[in-house]
């Protein structure tokens, strides 16, 4: 999976939120406002490209005291949320 060109994480007033930006995205119209663990994980994604469920559970365990079954399972949640809103790609 990638995160598909144009969106962004951006810091809002305090909130991260991810938007899109560019002609590409310009029908997408809204804003996803992230907690701290899930921002985190969309920072990784972005810097690692073509991203796993996997790779991205165990960057969390590496980072967060979290155990790897909790680690999948969040990380599945957050990556099914991102494929229903459109901003990301397989």
């Amino acid at each position: 999976m990638r995160i598909k060109e144009g969106f962004v994480l951006r810091d809002v007033c305090g909130d991260q939120v991810i938007m899109g930006e560019g002609l590409d995205v310009i029908n997408f119209g809204r804003l996803l406002c992230l907690n701290t663990t899930a921002a985190w994980l969309w920072q990784r994604a972005d810097e690692m490209g073509d991203f796993s469920i996997e790779a991205l559970s165990e960057k969390l365990c590496e980072h967060y005291d979290v155990d790897a079954a909790t680690a999948q399972h969040d990380v599945a949640d957050i990556v099914g949320e991102w494929k229903k809103a459109g901003i990301i790609e397989d």
